[in-house]
């Protein structure tokens, strides 16, 4: 396939960081290299433009991604309350969308003629990224270089950068394939590939062991208005600074370590550990105020509904037709999930302390054990009977037909 300017979702790590040498080489095409600062934080794009033009990429954009990536991909799954496989809160998949629009935004602007993409032939990021490239921008051809390079391992990559000169973390000695945003990070490859081996400490980095965590516990009142988180202990914070606090606070007190086999869209189970302390604070505290405010068929619906987001998300399909019609039920149910929730965060443990809403659904009249006027105890006779008339009559049948 000929091209004469790729555009590169580039995040100046191992595969990345050789593949802009390596579509000079086999393209002999101009590469524009495209980032967004999503929180990958720890000093991961200080002096990325830089290294990207040494790499041999003829122009370098880095774009402020936070804010919107928060309101505009990470709330909307909260509101949803999306975790995929019981556990995984998708960080790196609701990710993936936003970069890629952004790479997509990029390529039209600066005239490129063809999309690539770091991601590996075995992984879910390469469905997510290719997706996204078919929603906004299909007649642009896109390359993946894993699919089509002699280069097989971690290993075989860092003998390729080690030849053309590129600086990386990575070293044969401790390969862990990482991923990191405002939301959370993974962690997977080395001794994590054996799903028999505990992970190592090295593994984690934003979260204390629960053990080694303060003995004394942190309590935390998060308000919500219409399922959006707005404020921490009353003081109002953007979307960004709200998650990046949360992360700080949770992972002080070993909140938000996972280690998960999960089924990967391509058709492969994966073992990865993932820390997401802010997240699964937020993720608890909508839940508990849901609770609160939801009726039980909506709640249980939603319920259902949360499981088809969460697979929708992860692989992939943020730029669906399904998926703005999910956002647009969601909408719907979050109009009085407003209020306030109190957590208490303690050596890994997350406990709610209590629950506050306007629209609070919950009648202590009613649900008292005193006996009152707005409850008639009596009206459950018939109501039953109602319910097990069905289990009544099968019963019935069936010990008529046992006597024949």
């Amino acid at each position: 396939m000929p091209a004469k300017k790729v555009a590169l979702a580039y995040s100046g790590g191992l595969d990345t960081s050789i593949i802009i040498p390596w579509l000079k080489e086999n393209y002999g095409c101009e590469v524009v290299a495209i980032c967004g600062d999503v929180g990958q934080g720890g000093g991961e794009l200080e002096g990325l433009e830089k290294k990207a033009l040494e790499s041999g990429a003829s122009e370098c954009r880095v774009a402020d991604l936070r804010e919107e990536f928060v309101s505009d991909y990470v709330w909307p799954m909260v509101r949803a309350g999306a975790i995929y496989e019981h556990k995984y809160l998708l960080g790196t998949s609701v990710a993936r969308p936003l970069l890629a629009k952004l790479q997509v935004e990029a390529a039209l602007e600066t005239g490129c003629d063809a999309l690539c993409h770091g991601a590996t032939g075995k992984g879910n990021d390469q469905v997510r990224f290719e997706l996204t490239y078919k929603a906004l921008a299909p007649h642009l051809p896109v390359i993946a270089p894993w699919r089509e390079w002699d280069i097989v391992s971690r290993e075989d990559a860092i003998d390729y950068a080690e030849k053309h000169n590129i600086p990386l973390q990575q070293t044969k000695a401790k390969i862990y394939s990482r991923d990191r945003n405002l939301w959370h990070i993974s962690h997977e490859g080395a001794e994590l590939e054996d799903p028999a081996n505990s992970p190592s400490d090295g593994v984690w980095m934003m979260s204390v062991n629960p053990e080694d965590a303060p003995d004394q516990p942190a309590e935390l009142t998060i308000a919500f208005e219409q399922g959006r988180p707005v404020s921490l202990d009353g003081v109002q914070l953007s979307g960004a600074t709200m998650v990046e606090k949360l992360n700080d606070i949770g992972g002080q007190h070993g909140i938000g370590r996972i280690d998960l086999v999960e089924n990967r869209f391509v058709g492969m189970k994966s073992r990865g550990c993932y820390e997401t302390p802010g997240g699964t604070i937020l993720m608890f505290a909508h839940r508990e105020l849901e609770g609160l405010t939801l009726d039980r068929a909506t709640m249980h619906y939603k319920q259902k509904l949360a499981l088809d987001y969460a697979e929708l998300v992860y692989d992939g399909k943020w730029f669906t037709p399904l998926r703005e019609a999910l956002d647009a039920f969601v909408d719907a149910t979050q109009a009085n999930v407003t209020g306030e929730v109190k957590v208490r965060l303690h050596k890994g443990r997350l406990d709610v302390m209590s629950r506050k809403s306007r629209y609070s659904l919950y009648s202590e009249e009613i649900a008292s054990f005193t006996m009152g006027a707005e409850y008639n105890q009596k009206d459950a006779e018939g109501f039953i009977n109602l319910v097990g008339l069905p289990i009544r009559v099968h019963a019935a049948v069936t010990r008529e037909a046992n006597k024949k």
